[in-house]
């Protein structure tokens, strides 16, 4: 089946879909993007999405940015074209096209829009049932990591070089030790009391759309979560270790380098909170595709 995507207002086979070789997202990485799950053909927290979209862009100060409503009806629609049920929709907005420079062009420049879609989400549940292995590397991603910029080469080698390594993501440290993210997910830890630890929103990690809902579906089950910064020697010590991520859902996490975290299988609690999580993608209807 051929797949579609919508660029700059058609919507066009796969293969033959472009944009301009002086689009600024091409030239400069100058542009913001989202990747939201479509589950049993509903959106996943699509509100969020667009809110995270919208500051993305006004954090790069982007003169000109495209209405959500508008953005909901080309996604909407390239999930239908593309027969998606269980897979990802892609929407990436770039500053525009213009000369080369590395000014901003002319507030008249409208954003470059991209969306595409495809089949296949989640991890296997071979992988969610034995868990994975990280890999501990340096983080030498930019400063403004709660921006979600297309400029993604650092977590593109970071992931590349966890491959490398035979493990299934990156567990990325500051310089004074502490843990940020993985290159794709962010990282949670369960403490010595029980109680769940994700670092805290700020300009080093991303504000994962998953990691809310997390954080919500936990607290209603009666979970303590801690928003505080944690370190190589706690992650490592800690009873459980799991990832939240759009494609990644809630993944257990069962060694990191040589280091076997806790009994080296997962944990009570990323396997009840990855089930919770799951009901509540089979809860979505309708609605999901509402955004005001």
């Amino acid at each position: 089946m051929s797949r579609f995507a919508y660029v700059n207002g058609r919507y066009e086979c796969h293969t033959q879909a472009m944009v301009s070789i002086d689009d600024r997202g091409y030239q400069f990485a100058d542009g913001v993007y989202e990747v939201v799950a479509i589950s049993n053909g509903y959106p996943v927290d699509l509100a969020p999405h667009m809110v995270r979209l919208e500051r993305s862009m006004a954090e790069l100060h982007f003169a000109a940015t495209p209405y959500k409503s508008a953005l909901c009806v080309i996604a909407k629609q390239v999930v239908r074209l593309n027969r998606v049920r269980n897979g990802i929709l892609y929407m990436q907005i770039n500053r525009g096209t213009a000369s080369r420079n590395h000014l901003f062009p002319s507030e008249k420049t409208g954003p470059s829009i991209v969306m595409t879609s495809r089949s296949g989400l989640g991890p296997t549940e071979v992988q969610a049932e034995q868990g994975v292995h990280l890999a501990m590397l340096e983080d030498q991603r930019w400063s403004r990591r709660d921006i979600k910029s297309v400029g993604l080469l650092a977590n593109a080698l970071a992931k590349q070089k966890a491959k490398d390594k035979g493990a299934f993501e990156a567990l990325l440290v500051n310089p004074d030790g502490t843990v940020t993210e993985a290159s794709a997910a962010n990282i949670w830890l369960v403490d010595e009391e029980g109680a769940l630890v994700t670092r805290p929103l700020g300009t080093d990690i991303l504000a994962g759309i998953t990691r809310a809902r997390v954080i919500a579906l936990a607290q209603e089950a009666g979970y303590i979560v801690k928003e505080k910064v944690f370190t190589v020697g706690e992650a490592l010590s800690a009873l459980e270790i799991f990832l939240t991520g759009t494609t990644t859902f809630v993944l257990p996490v069962v060694q990191v380098d040589d280091a076997v975290i806790g009994n080296g299988h997962p944990g009570e609690v990323g396997r009840d909170l990855r089930y919770r999580y799951r009901a509540f993608l089979e809860d979505l209807g309708p609605e999901s595709w509402h955004v005001d």
